[in-house]
Protein backbone atom coordinates (compact mmCIF):
# COMPACT_ATOMS: atom_id res chain seq x y z
CA UNK A 1 0.00 0.00 0.00
CA UNK A 2 1.65 3.28 -1.19
CA UNK A 3 2.43 5.91 2.24
CA UNK A 4 -0.31 8.54 1.21
CA UNK A 5 -2.69 5.74 1.49
CA UNK A 6 -1.18 4.14 4.72
CA UNK A 7 -0.96 7.51 6.26
CA UNK A 8 -4.96 8.54 4.81
CA UNK A 9 -6.30 5.64 6.34
CA UNK A 10 -5.14 6.65 9.93
CA UNK A 11 -5.80 10.15 9.81
CA UNK A 12 -2.82 11.13 9.73
CA UNK A 13 -0.65 14.44 8.32
CA UNK A 14 -3.42 16.51 9.70
CA UNK A 15 -1.67 18.15 12.28
CA UNK A 16 2.10 18.80 13.03
CA UNK A 17 1.59 18.97 16.64
CA UNK A 18 0.40 15.71 17.13
CA UNK A 19 0.56 14.30 20.83
CA UNK A 20 -0.27 10.79 22.17
CA UNK A 21 -3.46 9.97 24.39
CA UNK A 22 -2.49 10.76 28.16
CA UNK A 23 -3.23 7.50 29.09
CA UNK A 24 -0.82 5.88 26.38
CA UNK A 25 1.93 4.33 28.27
CA UNK A 26 5.57 5.77 27.91
CA UNK A 27 7.28 3.43 25.19
CA UNK A 28 11.26 3.04 26.06
CA UNK A 29 12.85 1.79 22.98
CA UNK A 30 16.00 0.93 22.49
CA UNK A 31 17.61 1.08 19.28
CA UNK A 32 20.72 -1.29 17.74
CA UNK A 33 22.31 0.25 14.92
CA UNK A 34 26.15 0.05 14.02
CA UNK A 35 28.98 2.44 14.94
CA UNK A 36 28.13 6.19 15.77
CA UNK A 37 24.28 7.06 15.37
CA UNK A 38 25.02 10.49 14.59
CA UNK A 39 26.92 9.94 11.02
CA UNK A 40 24.90 11.45 8.04
CA UNK A 41 23.61 9.17 5.78
CA UNK A 42 19.97 8.41 5.13
CA UNK A 43 19.36 6.20 7.41
CA UNK A 44 21.12 7.45 10.33
CA UNK A 45 19.12 10.45 9.90
CA UNK A 46 15.94 9.05 9.76
CA UNK A 47 16.69 7.60 13.38
CA UNK A 48 17.69 10.61 14.39
CA UNK A 49 14.80 12.39 12.87
CA UNK A 50 12.49 9.90 15.10
CA UNK A 51 14.15 10.28 18.31
CA UNK A 52 13.79 14.05 18.03
CA UNK A 53 9.97 13.28 17.93
CA UNK A 54 9.83 10.44 20.15
CA UNK A 55 8.83 12.70 23.57
CA UNK A 56 5.89 14.02 21.55
CA UNK A 57 3.96 10.54 21.34
CA UNK A 58 5.50 9.84 24.52
CA UNK A 59 8.63 7.59 23.65
CA UNK A 60 11.91 7.19 24.40
CA UNK A 61 14.56 6.12 22.03
CA UNK A 62 18.36 5.32 23.45
CA UNK A 63 20.99 3.78 21.07
CA UNK A 64 23.18 0.78 21.42
CA UNK A 65 25.86 0.46 18.54
CA UNK A 66 27.71 -2.46 17.54
CA UNK A 67 31.43 -1.90 17.14
CA UNK A 68 32.41 -1.34 13.29
CA UNK A 69 34.88 -4.66 13.52
CA UNK A 70 35.77 -6.07 10.24
CA UNK A 71 32.26 -8.11 9.42
CA UNK A 72 31.54 -10.51 10.88
CA UNK A 73 33.23 -9.88 14.31
CA UNK A 74 30.59 -7.86 15.58
CA UNK A 75 28.29 -10.90 15.93
CA UNK A 76 29.92 -12.11 18.73
CA UNK A 77 28.42 -8.93 20.58
CA UNK A 78 24.97 -9.94 19.78
CA UNK A 79 23.88 -11.82 22.80
CA UNK A 80 25.46 -8.71 25.06
CA UNK A 81 24.19 -6.35 22.95
CA UNK A 82 20.23 -7.94 22.86
CA UNK A 83 20.88 -8.41 26.95
CA UNK A 84 21.42 -4.68 27.32
CA UNK A 85 18.78 -4.00 25.32
CA UNK A 86 16.46 -5.35 27.14
CA UNK A 87 17.83 -4.15 30.48
CA UNK A 88 15.81 -0.58 31.95
CA UNK A 89 12.31 -2.44 31.03
CA UNK A 90 12.55 -1.84 27.41
CA UNK A 91 8.74 -1.60 25.38
CA UNK A 92 9.95 -3.34 22.53
CA UNK A 93 13.63 -3.68 20.51
CA UNK A 94 14.10 -1.83 17.32
CA UNK A 95 16.90 -3.10 15.12
CA UNK A 96 18.75 -1.34 12.60
CA UNK A 97 18.77 -3.35 9.19
CA UNK A 98 22.30 -2.24 8.77
CA UNK A 99 23.27 -4.21 12.08
CA UNK A 100 20.80 -7.16 11.69
CA UNK A 101 23.24 -9.43 10.79
CA UNK A 102 25.60 -9.15 13.80
CA UNK A 103 22.11 -9.68 15.88
CA UNK A 104 20.87 -12.46 13.72
CA UNK A 105 22.59 -15.48 15.60
CA UNK A 106 21.67 -14.01 18.76
CA UNK A 107 18.05 -13.38 17.86
CA UNK A 108 17.65 -17.22 16.65
CA UNK A 109 18.92 -18.04 20.30
CA UNK A 110 16.51 -15.80 22.01
CA UNK A 111 13.54 -16.33 24.14
CA UNK A 112 11.03 -13.79 22.86
CA UNK A 113 10.81 -11.41 25.14
CA UNK A 114 9.79 -7.52 24.53
CA UNK A 115 8.78 -7.29 20.84
CA UNK A 116 11.81 -6.92 18.13
CA UNK A 117 10.99 -4.58 15.35
CA UNK A 118 13.22 -4.49 11.92
CA UNK A 119 14.34 -0.85 11.33
CA UNK A 120 15.15 -1.35 7.53
CA UNK A 121 16.68 0.88 4.85
CA UNK A 122 18.13 -1.63 3.20
CA UNK A 123 17.26 -5.74 1.53
CA UNK A 124 18.91 -8.64 3.24
CA UNK A 125 22.83 -8.31 2.44
CA UNK A 126 22.99 -4.88 2.67
CA UNK A 127 23.91 -2.88 -0.59
CA UNK A 128 27.02 -3.10 -3.04
CA UNK A 129 29.05 -5.60 -1.60
CA UNK A 130 31.64 -8.12 -2.54
CA UNK A 131 29.62 -10.87 -3.82
CA UNK A 132 31.25 -13.78 -0.99
CA UNK A 133 30.07 -10.83 1.62
CA UNK A 134 26.69 -10.38 0.02
CA UNK A 135 26.17 -13.98 0.80
CA UNK A 136 26.76 -14.35 4.04
CA UNK A 137 25.38 -11.24 5.21
CA UNK A 138 22.19 -12.04 3.93
CA UNK A 139 21.55 -15.14 5.65
CA UNK A 140 22.97 -13.57 9.09
CA UNK A 141 20.39 -10.79 8.41
CA UNK A 142 17.26 -13.29 7.55
CA UNK A 143 17.81 -14.86 11.19
CA UNK A 144 17.13 -11.36 12.99
CA UNK A 145 14.10 -10.53 10.61
CA UNK A 146 12.31 -13.84 11.09
CA UNK A 147 12.23 -13.12 14.66
CA UNK A 148 11.31 -9.93 13.81
CA UNK A 149 7.46 -9.14 14.76
CA UNK A 150 7.29 -6.26 12.37
CA UNK A 151 9.28 -4.78 9.29
CA UNK A 152 9.02 -1.28 9.32
CA UNK A 153 10.31 -0.23 5.85
CA UNK A 154 11.11 3.21 4.44
CA UNK A 155 9.66 2.85 0.69
CA UNK A 156 7.77 1.02 -0.80
CA UNK A 157 10.17 0.21 -3.62
CA UNK A 158 11.95 -1.82 -0.53
CA UNK A 159 8.86 -3.42 1.04
CA UNK A 160 8.50 -4.88 -2.62
CA UNK A 161 12.19 -6.14 -2.40
CA UNK A 162 11.53 -8.14 0.56
CA UNK A 163 8.44 -9.49 -0.38
CA UNK A 164 10.48 -10.60 -3.69
CA UNK A 165 13.18 -11.79 -0.72
CA UNK A 166 9.94 -14.65 0.88
CA UNK A 167 9.39 -12.13 3.55
CA UNK A 168 5.60 -12.27 4.37
CA UNK A 169 4.14 -8.74 3.18
CA UNK A 170 1.45 -8.85 6.38
CA UNK A 171 4.57 -8.32 8.44
CA UNK A 172 6.09 -5.21 6.72
CA UNK A 173 4.58 -1.42 7.48
CA UNK A 174 5.84 0.96 5.36
CA UNK A 175 6.95 4.26 6.93
CA UNK A 176 8.95 6.66 4.74
CA UNK A 177 10.87 9.62 5.77
CA UNK A 178 9.72 12.65 5.75
CA UNK A 179 10.39 15.47 2.73
CA UNK A 180 10.90 18.74 4.96
CA UNK A 181 14.59 19.67 6.32
CA UNK A 182 15.79 22.33 8.53
CA UNK A 183 14.97 25.94 7.05
CA UNK A 184 17.89 27.43 5.41
CA UNK A 185 19.56 30.58 7.61
CA UNK A 186 17.89 33.89 6.61
CA UNK A 187 20.33 35.01 4.65
CA UNK A 188 21.29 32.89 1.61
CA UNK A 189 24.64 31.90 0.82
CA UNK A 190 26.94 32.63 -1.67
CA UNK A 191 25.80 32.18 -5.27
CA UNK A 192 26.73 28.67 -6.06
CA UNK A 193 26.83 29.44 -10.08
CA UNK A 194 29.91 31.45 -9.39
CA UNK A 195 29.74 33.33 -12.98
CA UNK A 196 28.33 30.38 -14.34
CA UNK A 197 24.92 29.35 -16.12
CA UNK A 198 23.75 27.26 -13.68
CA UNK A 199 24.17 25.93 -9.87
CA UNK A 200 24.30 21.85 -9.61
CA UNK A 201 24.23 20.67 -5.91
CA UNK A 202 24.72 16.46 -5.00
CA UNK A 203 24.53 15.49 -1.51
CA UNK A 204 25.74 12.36 -0.71
CA UNK A 205 28.70 10.39 0.93
CA UNK A 206 31.47 9.45 -1.08
CA UNK A 207 30.14 6.15 -1.75
CA UNK A 208 31.01 3.71 -5.33
CA UNK A 209 26.76 3.02 -5.29
CA UNK A 210 26.56 7.27 -5.12
CA UNK A 211 27.36 7.05 -8.60
CA UNK A 212 30.07 10.26 -8.27
CA UNK A 213 32.61 9.31 -10.56
CA UNK A 214 30.19 8.93 -13.27
CA UNK A 215 29.17 11.98 -12.21
CA UNK A 216 32.13 13.97 -12.67
CA UNK A 217 32.60 11.96 -15.98
CA UNK A 218 29.21 13.27 -16.97
CA UNK A 219 29.87 17.21 -15.97
CA UNK A 220 33.16 17.14 -16.97
CA UNK A 221 31.71 16.80 -20.57
CA UNK A 222 29.79 20.28 -20.50
CA UNK A 223 31.33 23.36 -21.43
CA UNK A 224 33.70 25.19 -19.11
CA UNK A 225 30.57 28.18 -18.43
CA UNK A 226 27.48 25.90 -18.27
CA UNK A 227 28.01 25.28 -14.61
CA UNK A 228 29.48 24.47 -11.10
CA UNK A 229 29.23 21.31 -9.78
CA UNK A 230 28.77 21.25 -5.72
CA UNK A 231 29.52 18.55 -3.40
CA UNK A 232 28.45 17.79 -0.22
CA UNK A 233 28.74 14.59 2.12
CA UNK A 234 31.24 12.48 3.95
CA UNK A 235 34.37 12.36 2.15
CA UNK A 236 36.05 10.02 4.26
CA UNK A 237 33.30 6.74 3.86
CA UNK A 238 35.24 5.15 1.39
CA UNK A 239 39.22 5.98 1.38
CA UNK A 240 39.88 4.54 -1.72
CA UNK A 241 36.66 5.55 -3.20
CA UNK A 242 37.26 9.15 -1.79
CA UNK A 243 41.26 9.00 -3.64
CA UNK A 244 39.64 8.21 -7.01
CA UNK A 245 37.43 11.02 -6.43
CA UNK A 246 39.57 13.71 -5.53
CA UNK A 247 41.98 12.61 -8.55
CA UNK A 248 39.22 13.06 -10.75
CA UNK A 249 38.32 16.18 -9.65
CA UNK A 250 41.51 17.38 -10.05
CA UNK A 251 42.09 16.91 -14.11
CA UNK A 252 41.76 19.14 -16.62
CA UNK A 253 38.10 19.40 -17.51
CA UNK A 254 37.06 19.74 -14.04
CA UNK A 255 39.30 21.79 -12.42
CA UNK A 256 37.94 25.03 -11.02
CA UNK A 257 34.91 23.87 -11.31
CA UNK A 258 33.90 21.30 -8.67
CA UNK A 259 33.38 22.24 -4.99
CA UNK A 260 33.62 20.03 -2.07
CA UNK A 261 31.78 20.91 0.72
CA UNK A 262 32.55 17.63 2.99
CA UNK A 263 30.10 16.61 5.64
CA UNK A 264 27.60 19.51 6.74
CA UNK A 265 25.34 20.20 9.02
CA UNK A 266 21.24 19.67 8.01
CA UNK A 267 20.84 23.33 8.28
CA UNK A 268 23.78 23.94 6.06
CA UNK A 269 22.07 21.53 3.32
CA UNK A 270 19.26 23.40 3.50
CA UNK A 271 20.98 26.34 2.28
CA UNK A 272 22.48 24.60 -0.38
CA UNK A 273 19.35 23.53 -1.78
CA UNK A 274 18.12 27.03 -1.59
CA UNK A 275 20.78 28.43 -3.74
CA UNK A 276 21.22 25.67 -6.43
CA UNK A 277 19.39 25.28 -9.67
CA UNK A 278 19.52 21.33 -10.21
CA UNK A 279 20.20 18.29 -8.25
CA UNK A 280 21.87 15.25 -9.34
CA UNK A 281 22.58 11.91 -7.75
CA UNK A 282 23.33 9.48 -10.32
CA UNK A 283 22.95 6.60 -7.13
CA UNK A 284 22.34 3.10 -8.31
CA UNK A 285 20.31 1.30 -5.43
CA UNK A 286 18.94 4.00 -2.75
CA UNK A 287 16.38 1.80 -1.32
CA UNK A 288 14.23 5.32 -0.82
CA UNK A 289 16.70 8.49 -1.18
CA UNK A 290 15.98 10.88 1.09
CA UNK A 291 18.07 13.67 -0.39
CA UNK A 292 15.79 13.71 -3.48
CA UNK A 293 12.65 14.24 -2.41
CA UNK A 294 14.28 17.09 -0.29
CA UNK A 295 15.65 18.87 -3.16
CA UNK A 296 12.29 18.30 -4.42
CA UNK A 297 10.72 20.28 -2.02
CA UNK A 298 12.89 23.18 -2.62
CA UNK A 299 11.85 23.27 -6.29
CA UNK A 300 15.05 21.85 -7.46
CA UNK A 301 14.31 19.56 -10.73
CA UNK A 302 16.53 16.18 -10.15
CA UNK A 303 18.40 14.39 -12.57
CA UNK A 304 19.60 10.48 -11.54
CA UNK A 305 19.47 7.55 -12.83
CA UNK A 306 16.54 5.43 -13.39
CA UNK A 307 17.06 3.13 -11.05
CA UNK A 308 16.37 2.52 -7.20
CA UNK A 309 13.29 4.44 -5.77
CA UNK A 310 13.97 7.68 -8.19
CA UNK A 311 11.08 6.23 -10.76
CA UNK A 312 8.88 6.01 -7.49
CA UNK A 313 9.82 9.81 -6.45
CA UNK A 314 9.92 11.41 -10.23
CA UNK A 315 8.62 11.20 -13.83
CA UNK A 316 11.26 11.54 -16.24
CA UNK A 317 10.77 15.40 -18.29
CA UNK A 318 8.19 16.27 -15.79
CA UNK A 319 9.85 16.94 -12.41
CA UNK A 320 13.49 16.18 -13.85
CA UNK A 321 15.50 13.43 -16.09
CA UNK A 322 15.74 9.69 -15.32
CA UNK A 323 18.21 8.46 -17.63
CA UNK A 324 19.92 4.79 -18.43
CA UNK A 325 22.04 3.54 -15.82
CA UNK A 326 25.47 3.78 -17.14
CA UNK A 327 25.20 5.68 -19.82
CA UNK A 328 27.34 8.97 -19.23
CA UNK A 329 26.26 10.52 -22.80
CA UNK A 330 22.60 11.11 -21.63
CA UNK A 331 23.37 11.94 -18.11
CA UNK A 332 25.86 14.84 -19.48
CA UNK A 333 22.86 15.84 -22.72
CA UNK A 334 20.16 15.45 -19.41
CA UNK A 335 22.64 18.44 -17.29
CA UNK A 336 23.57 20.12 -20.39
CA UNK A 337 19.87 20.60 -21.39
CA UNK A 338 19.08 22.13 -17.50
CA UNK A 339 22.25 24.31 -17.48
CA UNK A 340 21.09 26.19 -20.67
CA UNK A 341 17.34 26.79 -20.21
CA UNK A 342 16.33 28.53 -17.07
CA UNK A 343 12.66 27.74 -18.06
CA UNK A 344 13.04 24.91 -18.15
CA UNK A 345 14.62 24.49 -14.81
CA UNK A 346 11.94 26.69 -13.51
CA UNK A 347 9.07 24.37 -14.83
CA UNK A 348 10.66 21.00 -13.12
CA UNK A 349 11.54 22.56 -10.54
CA UNK A 350 7.78 23.79 -9.83
CA UNK A 351 6.58 20.43 -10.53
CA UNK A 352 9.38 18.82 -8.25
CA UNK A 353 8.10 21.08 -5.56
CA UNK A 354 4.14 20.06 -5.95
CA UNK A 355 4.77 16.50 -6.21
CA UNK A 356 7.03 16.68 -2.74
CA UNK A 357 4.48 18.30 -1.34
CA UNK A 358 2.04 15.57 -1.57
CA UNK A 359 3.96 13.64 0.52
CA UNK A 360 4.04 13.16 4.63
CA UNK A 361 6.42 15.64 6.43
CA UNK A 362 8.74 14.04 9.40
CA UNK A 363 5.88 15.16 11.59
CA UNK A 364 3.38 12.81 9.96
CA UNK A 365 5.85 9.99 9.32
CA UNK A 366 6.83 9.92 12.96
CA UNK A 367 3.06 9.60 14.13
CA UNK A 368 3.16 6.65 12.11
CA UNK A 369 6.22 5.14 12.70
CA UNK A 370 5.44 5.42 16.88
CA UNK A 371 1.26 4.48 16.05
CA UNK A 372 3.33 1.37 14.47
CA UNK A 373 5.34 0.82 17.53
CA UNK A 374 2.61 0.89 19.61
CA UNK A 375 0.32 -1.14 17.94
CA UNK A 376 3.10 -4.05 17.86
CA UNK A 377 3.59 -3.41 21.70
CA UNK A 378 -0.08 -3.36 22.58
CA UNK A 379 -0.55 -6.35 20.61
CA UNK A 380 2.10 -8.33 22.61
CA UNK A 381 1.52 -7.03 25.57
Amino acid sequence: MPPRQILAERGIGRSENVRCDVDSPHLVLPLITLGDPRRLSGGYLYHLRMAEAAPAHKAHIRFLSFPEWPFPLAALRGPAMLRRAEEGGASAVLLDSIAAAFAGPAAMMRRPGVPLIGILHQPPGGIDHPALRALVQTRLDRLALRRADVLVAASDHLAEQLVGRGLAESRIRVVPPGRDVAAPPPVPVEDLRRGRRAAFLCVANWLPQKGILELLDAFGRLPADAGTLHLAGDESADARYAARVRSRVADADLIGRVVSHGPRAVSDVAALYAAADVFVLPASRESYGTVWGEAMAFGLPVVGWRAGNLPRLAQDGSEGFLVEPGDIDALARALMRLALDGELRTRLGAAAKRRALERPTWGASAELFFATIREVVDWRA
